[in-house]
């Protein structure tokens, strides 16, 4: 089929060694610009990971403080209405006939010639058995 190729020689003339440490120049140029680029790819990729970990840690901690400042917002809320009921209650109880109404009220205390009756607060069945009762009484006078 064909003849084996015999090996081409190279030349030993100063173009080709020009030309042979220019390509090399090259190579060696191409190969540290590589490695070059490279680590700068490593390094932005880096960079980035951390940053964006950062900006997600920072969001999740900004969520949680703002959840915690809307709790803490309801409390001073609340608090501050529960404020103004202590102080409407302050200035009742600088009142004395506000005082003398809770004292009648919670500790049946009575003035002069008052006299004070309790009505069981338990229900219409109390209130009704009460009657009853009075009822019974009053039939078994009439009867006596």
């Amino acid at each position: 089929m064909g003849k084996p190729h015999k090996a081409v020689t190279s030349l030993d003339n100063q173009y080709t060694v020009n030309q042979q440490q220019i390509e090399h120049r090259k190579a060696l140029h191409k190969k540290r610009l590589i490695r070059r680029l490279s680590f700068f790819i490593i390094f932005a990729v880096i960079i980035s990971g951390v940053l964006v970990s950062s900006m997600v840690s920072r969001a999740n901690v900004l969520e949680a403080k703002e959840a915690q400042k809307e709790i803490l917002q309801n409390q001073v809320v609340e608090l501050q209405a529960k404020e103004e009921r202590l102080k409407l209650e302050i200035e009742k109880l600088n009142d004395d006939e506000y005082i003398a109404k809770l004292a009648r009220k919670d500790y049946f205390l009575s003035e002069d010639g008052e006299i004070i009756f309790n009505i069981p607060e338990e229900g219409n069945e109390s209130l009704s058995n009460l009657k009853n009762d009075e009822k019974k009484d009053s039939q078994n006078d009439n009867n006596d």
